[in-house]
């Protein structure tokens, strides 16, 4: 009708698709995080910016300190997770501008010249990203489970560096037993969008 999008990629993708809880045991290989981000890397940032970094957590230890800094309610299923991703927004992206925007080569001294205006930016269009990794999570047939309840700053301080910030927390698999909450309410197009 008026998407082009198949009716199953559509299910897939946005009404079928649900923030998992539970996961099987089965692995998310690096291949299928490649595949993700090589997918999702195409979508839109202002000036192509592409703040977004991934921090995979995958060992044992890591998973250990992650979990420790998790809200109580998100430590379970991030300890069982065949896969925890930190995502994060570059604060200095402006450094990649004359590889990535180079039409324009005062673009990065713009950024450099002022730090508020680069961490919103950085922190917008990362924010963007998050939301295009998680459809690129369910387009490889597999379930995300963002999270926003964790210590900040002590995943900034464990995880990144000084020009990082997380923005999300993402468990990543198989969606496994009772996986799902149940279908919350979704507002109306009248009660969304108007127009001038």
């Amino acid at each position: 009708m008026s998407l082009v999008l198949s009716p199953e990629a559509q299910d897939l993708l946005f009404r079928e698709a649900r923030t998992a809880n539970t996961f099987t045991t089965e692995p998310v290989s690096d291949e299928q995080v490649r595949a993700i981000y090589d997918l999702v890397k195409y979508a839109p940032t202002a000036m192509n910016q592409q703040p977004l970094r991934v921090v995979l957590v995958r060992s044992p230890q890591a998973r250990e300190r992650l979990v420790r800094l998790m809200a109580p309610g998100n430590q379970a299923k991030t300890a069982a997770a065949p896969l925890v991703a930190i995502l994060a927004a570059d604060l200095d992206f402006h450094e990649e501008l004359p590889k990535v925007f180079p039409h324009r080569p005062q673009a990065r001294d713009a950024f450099a010249a002022d730090e508020a205006l680069r961490s919103r930016t950085a922190t917008f269009n990362a924010a963007l990203q998050v939301g295009y990794f998680i459809l690129g999570v369910r387009a490889a047939g597999l379930a995300a489970g963002p999270m926003a309840g964790y210590d900040a700053a002590g995943v900034d301080k464990e995880f990144l560096d000084e020009a990082h910030t997380v923005l999300a927390v993402v468990n990543i698999g198989r969606p496994g037993p009772d996986a799902w909450f149940d279908r919350l309410p979704r507002l109306t197009y009248e009660e969304v969008v108007t127009t001038v």
